[in-house]
């Protein structure tokens, strides 16, 4: 892609650099600005008074409403005007008011999102975060810095993640929730300072899982909570003796290399 296509559609009130990358089907609404290093895929909309800055990629048929702010730099005083990027996938949907910052380069330079998200009013994505595919944050969210958040994974309004932590697929996070410490697949936690309370349950139901899978899920919780060792002990047991996939993918999350502590049952 180079330049503008021509189908796309553009306000006169609109300010687009000619270095801009505008796909087929555009269509940019009044009072929006566009930079140099933007690229927009095909039938990106943006409403009105959206700003894309930054070396950012937004993908096809993503919509961005107003007085969003994308790709500007990190709020991160060791950023020093380093070429990082943000990248958006596909068919996202970016409600008024959400800030989505670029990449620095001490933490690998890229602030990435998923296809099929939807990031309500007010939601922040600090510098370097990772965010996978249909991930719903309610209003007022924030990601710090450097935080992983999986597949799948629900935030609750006014809620947000502390700087490294990871959300491992499937989790549920209650409103008004402070995520401090790494919370494990299908994970349920809630609480101003956030608890491991159970599974999330309803999700795991409407994603279709098999009841055996869920059953073994709610077996393996049982023992993270209450069985002998510590809380890698139990885990490492669920690893080595489980047949479920689901129970060998929180296993796997819980055994891998962390930044953080983790929300652990009854916490």
């Amino acid at each position: 892609m180079s330049g503008i296509d021509a189908s796309a559609q553009i306000h006169p009130s609109s300010v687009i650099d000619p270095g801009a990358q505008i796909g087929p089907g555009v269509q940019i609404g009044p009072f929006c600005v566009v930079d140099e290093h933007v690229v927009l895929g095909a039938g990106v909309r943006l409403k009105s008074h959206v700003v894309v800055t930054g070396r950012t990629t937004v993908g096809e048929e993503t919509v961005i409403f107003p007085f969003s702010n994308i790709g500007d730099v990190p709020q991160d005083l060791k950023y020093k005007g380093e070429p990082t990027r943000l990248e958006i996938g596909a068919r996202n949907t970016i409600r008024e008011g959400v800030t989505l910052n670029i990449g620095t380069a001490g933490g690998g330079g890229v602030t990435r999102l998923g296809d099929d998200g939807l990031y309500m009013t007010g939601v922040h994505i600090g510098h370097d975060v990772q965010v996978g595919d249909r991930v719903i944050l309610a209003n007022d969210v924030a990601m710090a810095g450097h935080a992983i958040i999986e597949d799948d994974v629900i935030f609750g309004g006014l809620s947000g993640a502390h700087q490294f932590c990871r959300v491992g697929r499937g989790a549920i996070i209650g409103g008004q929730t402070m995520v401090a410490h790494d919370v494990i697949p299908y994970g349920l936690v809630h609480g101003a300072r956030g608890k491991l309370e159970g599974l999330n349950l309803i999700g795991l139901k409407r994603r279709g899982v098999p009841r055996d899978e869920i059953a073994a899920l709610r077996r393996a919780y049982r023992e993270l909570e209450s069985g002998e060792g510590t809380f890698l002990d139990r885990a490492r047991r669920l690893a080595e003796q489980s047949d479920s996939e689901k129970v060998q993918e929180v296993a796997a999350f819980i055994l891998s290399d962390s930044e953080r502590a983790f929300h652990t049952p009854g916490n």
